[in-house]
């Protein structure tokens, strides 16, 4: 009401993404629903609290209710994931990403004389994060990275990366990325990493949630640290934590006062304290059998969605997927991943383009496609549903192959020639009547499912 009253134009944005989210299908993997309780959390009146520093230790006064805020979130992290330290200031999951190099590397040229300490992560094109040494991310600028790739199936070339291991011996080991639909093989990783002196550090933010829900066996016994995202399958706000495991306090006993220093002051300033209040939140919401069974249906919808797909005659990258993703090669469509992701999003369908392994596409226009079930699990759908969304998938890829069928100077190196096609084809897109009719049956099915 306040928000109405005082800015309108603002609260009728906001009212429109409302709507958007209500009418149709959030199936971007990295997105999910929050409980009102988080999102009450997050707009309370720590918003107002600059509380810069750790419990106990700030740098302003008046930190008696937000220091306990802070340790009850730890406290719920520790219990979780059952790890001996946890660091929950984090802004997000590249931050948190950039203080893990910084906690346990140093810069290229920091030291004159000595060579650069080297990462090993998974290529971006192949399904990595651009927070893990990538070229265009600023961790790329200041350390050193090599990269280890995926196969044609979608499972991590582990021959590559043992050899990549034993060539570079890397400080760092990276697990994790965005595009990967299999269980991932923690104990692999920790044999490369043990054998050359790497540090493992496992990415979760995708699995977060099917790990503390039992969907996903958990890196914590494998791993030296672990980062994750709060806003994924774990369902929390937009945050980040970075956690030690018993196993890293054995290899090096300094490293959470290590991640500590590089988190504040090595790289932030005041912590979010009304993000750190809704990670608390979620973090009790994702005790019990409730949330369990919340992380099983992700999974089932996912192989349900995937089985559906695969009956349409849609390839996927890595098969039917083994977790909340599911990786689309579109390449016997006859389009490429952008034209999946335009279409799609005209009827409210939430997805994105992505790159495939050994992708002859660019970033920009790739042949690959990518959903997540989260956000679906949370408004209450199940394997049924699935099925039904494999349908509105279908029917949109085969409206785009339709509107493109003549088109065939899209993707070519003719730069102009290309964007005018593609400007052709946004435009017959916004005329279809088969678009129109779709764009109506996904919003009276996505009514019938509540958001949180």
């Amino acid at each position: 009401m306040n928000l109405q009253k005082n800015d309108q134009e603002v609260a009728k944005l906001i009212a429109g993404e409302e709507m958007r989210q209500k009418e149709g299908l959030v199936m971007i993997a990295s997105e999910n629903y929050v409980s009102p309780a988080v999102r009450e959390a997050v707009g309370s009146v720590l918003e107002n609290k600059y509380a810069e520093g750790y419990p106990g230790k700030r740098y302003y006064t008046g930190n008696y209710w937000v220091d306990q805020v802070e340790q009850v979130a730890q406290s719920r992290a520790k219990k979780l994931f059952r790890v001996p330290y946890v660091n929950v200031q984090p802004y997000s999951g590249s931050p948190a990403n950039l203080e893990i190099f910084g906690a346990l590397l140093r810069p290229c040229g920091a030291t004159e004389g000595q060579a650069p300490e080297i990462v090993l992560s998974q290529e971006l094109s192949h399904g990595g994060h651009l927070s893990m040494g990538q070229e265009a991310s600023i961790t790329g600028r200041f350390y050193q990275a090599k990269f280890y790739h995926l196969t044609a199936d979608g499972e991590v070339n582990w021959e590559e990366l043992y050899q990549l291991a034993r060539k570079f011996k890397p400080k760092i080991i990276w697990s994790g990325g965005t595009g990967y639909t299999k269980i991932f093989q923690w104990e692999k990783y920790s044999k490369i990493a043990q054998e050359v002196g790497a540090y493992f550090v496992a990415d979760v933010s995708h699995i977060a949630g099917l790990i503390v829900g039992g969907a996903h066996p958990s890196p914590v016994p494998f791993a030296h640290v672990v980062m994750t995202t709060t806003h994924k399958t774990l369902r929390g706000p937009r945050g980040a934590m970075i956690m030690v495991t018993n196993r890293g306090l054995k290899k090096d006993p300094d490293l959470g006062t290590k991640i500590d220093k590089s988190v504040f002051p090595g790289h932030q300033g005041g912590p979010h304290m009304n993000e750190i209040a809704g990670i608390a939140v979620a973090l009790r919401e994702a005790q019990g059998k409730p949330f369990a069974k919340y992380a099983k249906q992700i999974v089932k919808n996912s192989k349900a969605l995937s089985l559906a797909l695969v009956d349409y005659g849609f390839t996927l990258i890595g098969g039917v997927s083994e977790n909340h993703m599911v990786w689309i090669d579109l390449r016997n469509k006859d389009i490429e991943g952008w034209h999946a992701h335009v279409t799609l999003e005209a009827v409210g369908i939430y997805g994105n383009k992505q790159t495939i392994p050994n992708d002859s596409q660019s970033p920009f226009y790739p042949s690959g496609y990518r959903l997540g079930t989260a956000a679906v699990t949370s408004r209450g759908m199940k394997e049924k549903e699935m099925k039904g969304v494999a349908g509105f998938i279908d029917e949109g890829v085969e409206i785009a192959r339709e509107i493109t069928a003549d088109l065939t100077d899209i993707g070519r190196a003719d730069r102009e020639k290309d964007q005018e096609q593609r400007k052709i084809f946004k435009d017959r897109l916004k005329r279809n009547k088969e678009i129109l009719a779709l764009r109506k049956k996904v919003i009276s099915f996505s009514r019938k499912w509540p958001v949180p």
